[in-house]
Formats: C-alpha cells, sequence, structure tokens
C-alpha cells in the first residue's frame, strides 16, 4: 500500500512537471511576444532571457501555490489520482492550443482540469466554491485592468513624449523594453511557476498527511518547476508568439514596453494577493489597451475575439477532460 502511495505520488509530481513544460510553451511565449514582434530582441536571446527571468521569478513566493493546492478542491475529500488527472487533462488542452497559436490560460486550464477531477472523484462539495469565486472573477478582471493599464501607460508616454524625435523615441525604449520584458517575465515566473509548486505541495500533503508542507515545502519543490518551466519556455512556443506579437495589433518599441509594463505590473498585484491569473489575458489586454490608443480599427478585434473564445471554453472543456481522465484513471488501476 505504501510502495502504491509512493508511486501516485511520483506520478502527481510527474504530471504536475508536464504540465509546467506546457505553461513554459505557450504562457510564458507570451511574456516575449512584443518584445520580439518589435524586433528589439532576436528570437534567441529573447527565449534565453526569458527563460532566466521566468526561473527568478519561479524562486519566490507561496501564496499562488497554496490558492492552487488547497484553494480549488478540498485535499480531505480527493485523492492524488484526483490531481494527476486534473493536471493531465489542463496539460493536453494547452498542447492542443500551443499547437494551433492559440493563447489561453494555463492557469485556468489547470483549474478546469482540477474541478472535473474533483467533481469525478467526490462531487461537487469537493469544490471550495467561496475561494474558486475569486479565481474566477480574474477572467474578466484580468483583462480589463491590462486594456486599461495598456491604455493608459501608452496616452502618458505620448504626451510626455510629443516633442522628441520618432528616432529618439525609437531609441530610447528599444532599450527600456527590453527591461519591460525581463520584468514580465519574472511576473509570469512568480505568478504561473506557482501553478505547479502548488500541484506538487498538494500532493504531498495527500500522500504525506502533513499539512506543515503548505508552509515549508522541500527546497527541491521551488528549484524542479522552476527548471522545467525555463525548459518549456527556452523551447519556445512560436505560433502562439506570433499570434500575440503580430497579429492582434502592429507594435512599436514604446507599444511592447507599454504593454509589458501594464500586464506586469497586474500580474505582480495578483501574485501579492495570492490569485493565479492567466498571463495570456493580461498581455492580450494590455496589447488591445495600447493598439487603441492609436485608433480603434488599429486592433484586429476578431483575432481578439478568436482568443477570448478561447478564454470562454477553457475551463469548461478542461473541467470534463479531468472528470473523463479520473473516470478512465480509476478504471485502469
Amino acid at each position: 500500500m505504501a510502495e502504491s502511495s509512493l508511486f501516485l505520488f511520483l506520478a502527481v509530481v510527474a504530471v504536475a512537471l508536464i504540465y509546467d513544460f506546457s505553461n513554459g510553451l505557450n504562457d510564458a511565449a507570451n511574456a516575449i511576444a512584443t518584445v520580439i514582434s518589435t524586433r528589439v530582441l532576436s528570437p534567441l536571446a529573447a527565449l534565453g532571457m526569458s527563460a532566466f527571468f521566468n526561473f527568478a521569478g519561479a524562486m519566490l513566493g507561496l501564496e499562488v501555490a497554496r490558492t492552487v493546492g488547497k484553494g480549488i478542491v478540498s485535499p480531505e475529500e480527493i485523492t492524488q489520482l484526483t490531481v494527476v488527472a486534473g493536471a493531465l487533462g489542463g496539460a493536453l488542452w494547452v498542447f492542443l492550443a500551443t499547437r494551433y497559436g492559440l493563447p489561453l490560460s494555463v492557469t485556468h486550464s489547470l483549474i478546469g482540469g482540477l474541478i472535473g477531477a474533483g467533481i469525478a472523484t467526490a462531487g461537487f462539495e469537493a469544490i471550495l466554491w467561496p475561494k474558486l469565486t475569486g479565481v474566477l472573477l480574474s477572467i474578466v478582471i484580468a483583462p480589463v485592468l491590462g486594456f486599461a493599464g495598456g491604455f493608459v501607460i501608452r496616452t502618458a508616454l505620448a504626451w510626455i513624449l510629443r516633442k522628441s524625435t520618432p528616432y529618439r523615441v525609437e531609441s530610447i525604449f528599444g532599450k527600456l523594453q527590453i527591461l519591460s520584458a525581463a520584468f514580465m517575465s519574472f511576473s509570469h515566473g512568480r505568478n504561473d511557476a506557482q501553478n505547479a509548486r502548488g500541484l506538487i505541495m498538494l500532493g504531498l500533503v495527500v500522500y504525506s498527511g502533513q499539512m506543515s508542507y503548505w508552509d515549508s515545502p522541500p527546497w527541491w519543490v521551488y528549484v524542479v518547476p522552476a527548471l522545467v518551466m525555463m525548459l518549456g519556455t527556452a523551447w519556445g512556443g512560436w505560433r502562439v508568439i506570433r499570434t500575440l506579437g503580430v497579429r492582434v495589433t502592429n507594435l512599436r518599441p514604446v507599444d511592447g514596453f507599454s504593454a509589458e509594463t501594464a500586464g506586469a505590473l497586474v500580474i505582480e498585484v495578483a501574485s501579492q494577493l495570492g490569485i493565479p491569473v492567466s498571463t495570456t489575458h493580461c498581455i492580450t489586454g494590455a496589447i488591445m489597451g495600447t493598439g487603441s490608443t492609436k485608433r480603434f480599427s488599429a486592433v484586429r478585434w476578431g483575432v481578439g475575439r478568436t482568443i477570448a473564445a478561447a478564454w470562454i471554453i477553457t475551463i469548461p472543456i478542461c473541467a470534463l477532460l479531468g472528470y473523463l481522465l479520473t473516470f478512465l484513471i480509476n478504471l485502469a488501476v
């Protein structure tokens, strides 16, 4: 029995890291889409920079990890098979979306998978609805805040730089955008890498029964997910980068700086509050807000609607996948 339980815990770790790699492919790609599209950095340089700052951000904090680990489904109501099925369901959806260049919320993919797996294991009472409500609200709030932030920052910069030549603006923000892209990657790592950490902590608590892991997990729970996300980032979700960096709106360095700064600020605030948010939601909203300062038609709203549709269906699809995988895995074992 102990050997079986250990095997299941190792399965939780393995699936959490598969999910973490998919996170690096899709969400981390969003963090560098603008700096590549404005040609401030080459794709390889941007990926290297993003991988490093994703790792640095991922080493900080446990607030989001605790929300993911014990704020979506009740640890007392589920098994390690529940965690495996939920994470696997989320990861499958992310890999599929990345294959077709569709930026989506990796965070909400995981949450949807856990919801479905939790219901399949112990019914609707396994879901912690009060805490989940705040997470679901972020689906609407995060892109709105990103849009507003991108619009305000870009409008303010337009007024500040109104007497500067285009060459001078390009020169200044060609350098500043490197800093904003690094900030975006850092904030992504700080929030999203905690998803996999939360899964592993949940697996540890279910396996060992020791609640102390919520406050002081082993050192490898910090390091390993950070390394795996860095690898996913370095691998690169090129189709996702093209969708956000080119297809939504045309960007210059000053636009990229505005969008990245706005998106990163939203993510940082959410991390402080322990709310798992989508990097995709934040940066997409910020890019649209920045583009809207030129003229309304500068944003390709049709592409935006496609992305928004993916956001809406992510949780239901992943919940269904989590539910079905729980059923299939229980049949197999």
